[in-house]
């Protein structure tokens, strides 16, 4: 079992979650979206962008896991921010997924026509096929912007978050409005320096536990939500059991400073917008 969040909507998000970026191999995404449902996850996050929604579904589907159990992400792109295109991306998740609504839907990047986007994901939730909305990789100002016509405030923004980088300009605007701190890259992903600092080694050596466990438990403690992914049923089992041990406040501290100037992923800002096409899945499972 995971400890959860509450997000502004009132729907508790599970801190540990599943995450399948770089699945672009159907059948083990979908083995490994099974194995992670199974062991107790009832967080998964994809995104069109992905190209593996449909194997999601089928996971969740042969899971045996209650639909209602289990909180569902998924992500349009910037080519489908304008109104009447996101609507048609929305149909088209839906569909792809096939499992029933969808529990979260984030604009994937802070660029293009993204108040045209939200207008169509308030729709949705409007209409009761979308249960919340979010956003990802948005900055403070990204935020701000989108705050001031917003109907519905995003619950969540996903961010690249771990020691190394602790987003200390953006975490105070999510405190401020209740957005809750969702973490891509969870591990500074896998960073070898990131998993041999000295202070997350003696963590891991006075509760015997890895470092990747160690550095779970951290964002747990933080209040973040942290969606690992690996395709490794050793991994993915361990990946959860972060919730028999807590760290101690200088261990706490001790990693907290671990945290750099800048992040690890440099984020593109598209300026234009024929730049984004290339980015385009080219085909779907």
């Amino acid at each position: 079992m995971t400890t959860s969040v509450q997000l502004s909507n009132g729907r508790l998000m599970p801190q540990i979650g599943f995450g399948v970026y770089l699945m672009s191999d159907v059948a083990v995404c979908e083995a490994s979206v099974k194995a992670a449902l199974q062991e107790g996850y009832r967080l998964i996050d994809t995104a069109i962008l992905y190209r593996n929604e449909r194997a999601v579904g089928r996971a969740i589907r042969a899971s045996g896991v209650p639909r209602d159990e289990i909180l569902l992400t998924t992500k349009i792109w910037p080519n489908d921010y304008r109104y009447d295109k996101a609507r048609a991306a929305i149909a088209g998740c839906l569909e792809r997924l096939d499992a029933g609504s969808i529990d979260l839907m984030l604009l994937h990047q802070p660029v293009g026509d993204v108040r045209g986007a939200w207008k169509a994901l308030e729709e949705a939730v409007d209409e009761g096929t979308i249960r919340a909305i979010g956003v990802s990789n948005f900055t403070a100002e990204d935020l701000e912007k989108l705050l001031g016509y917003a109907r519905i405030a995003p619950v969540v923004n996903q961010v690249e978050l771990h020691p190394y980088w602790q987003q200390p300009d953006l975490l105070p605007t999510l405190e401020k409005h209740g957005i809750a701190a969702e973490a891509w890259y969870p591990l500074g992903h896998g960073s070898k320096s990131l998993l041999a600092e000295p202070a997350i080694i003696a963590a891991a050596a006075a509760h015997g536990k890895s470092a990747v466990q160690v550095i779970l438990r951290w964002h747990v403690q933080r209040g973040f939500v942290a969606i690992p992914k690996s395709t490794n049923p050793a991994h993915i089992k361990a990946n959860l059991e972060v919730f028999d041990f807590e760290l101690s406040d200088a261990e706490m501290d001790g990693i907290g400073a671990l945290g750099k100037s800048h992040p690890m992923f440099r984020m593109p800002r598209w300026a234009k917008a024929a730049v984004m096409p290339l980015m385009r899945p080219r085909a779907l499972d």
